[in-house]
């Protein structure tokens, strides 16, 4: 975090000085040390996110994925005669054990077009969809799969 904080003093200075430099690990000191106060944020966490890099790179892809293919059913559904949107609530339960892994699974829902999370508490979830054949699966969707991984 250290790191990234000061990387970012650099980006928004624009110019790298000694002056900076010196500021800028200072800076990025404090507004480290303030997050491990405040929000309980450590070096134990910052070493899984590191592990997890590689997962959450192809997590944010596959989220992509799903979007684009999720956003040409719908438009089809729109624009087409034939089909017509026939909405349905379903509820199930990710099985999914951290509120963090919960709530990743709950806005990667709702991100992709034709399906919306409508409530979610712990790994219980009410989604709303266009079709019901859109939530067919969603128990084992690759959003669930890839967050099952997480350590």
């Amino acid at each position: 975090m250290l790191i990234l904080y000061f990387v970012l003093w650099l980006i928004l200075n624009g110019r790298v000085t000694t002056e900076i430099v010196v500021f800028g690990v200072v800076i990025a000191a404090a507004a480290a040390f303030f997050a491990f106060q405040l929000f309980g944020y450590g070096p134990r966490n910052e070493l899984r996110i590191l592990r997890n890099t590689p997962l959450i790179a192809v997590y944010i892809l596959t989220l992509f994925a799903e979007i684009v293919k999720s956003a040409l059913v719908v438009m089809r559904l729109a624009l087409g005669r034939r089909e017509k949107p026939e909405p349905e609530i379903i509820e199930f339960h990710s099985g999914l054990p951290s509120k963090l892994q919960n709530v990743l699974l709950a806005n990667s829902i709702t991100l992709t077009p034709g399906t919306f999370t409508l409530f979610q508490e712990g790994d219980y979830f009410m989604v709303h969809c266009l079709r019901k054949e859109y939530a067919e699966g969603i128990e084992e969707s690759p959003f669930v799969k890839l967050l099952r991984r997480f350590h």
